[in-house]
């Protein structure tokens, strides 16, 4: 077995500097080969237990739990619809893909009710108006969404808007 090691990071880069945002006159930073930057962690345990995000979960009306890595590109969260329950209408710039991990219910996006149970995955493409219901009265349902959030903004194009409340 080959042991990987981290390549150092360029002579002029810092860990301060890896924090800040990259402009115009950073261009010379831009190297021909990628390095490797140790991440400050790799696994985040028992994500449920640290508990649901209060405010997040407020304004969507339902539970959602924050998968914490230092991913720059794609977030990952866990969502749970209680018994019956359904989101607000909302929209945003990142795609999201949900697996559905227990339950069934229905994903509206745009005009189109899509149905679905544990198992199924589910595409909600940007900026699409959507909302998630809960089809038993009682059971949780609980999935997995993946979005390309932190990408976009990163780049400082990501929105998200809520029926009733952005409108």
């Amino acid at each position: 077995m080959s042991k990987t090691t981290a390549t150092p990071a360029a002579p002029d880069q810092s860990a301060k500097e890896e924090k800040q945002a990259f402009s115009s006159k950073d261009f010379h930073r831009t190297y021909a080969r990628p390095t490797f930057v140790k991440p400050s962690h790799l696994i985040h345990k028992n994500v449920e237990r640290a508990g649901e995000h209060d405010q997040f979960s407020t304004e969507r009306k339902h539970p959602v739990f924050f998968v914490d890595l230092p991913s720059r590109n794609v977030s990952m969260t866990i969502g749970g619809l209680l018994p019956g329950q359904q989101t607000n209408r909302h929209r945003h710039t990142y795609e999201t893909v949900l697996y559905v991990i227990e339950g069934k219910g229905w994903t509206e996006i745009e005009d189109e009710r899509v149905e679905w149970e544990a198992g199924d995955a589910v595409y909600i493409p940007s900026w699409a108006w959507h909302r998630h219901q809960n089809l038993s009265d009682a059971l949780p349902a609980k999935y997995i969404a993946c979005e390309n959030a932190p990408q976009l903004q990163n780049l400082g194009v990501a929105l998200r808007e809520e029926e009733g409340r952005d409108l």
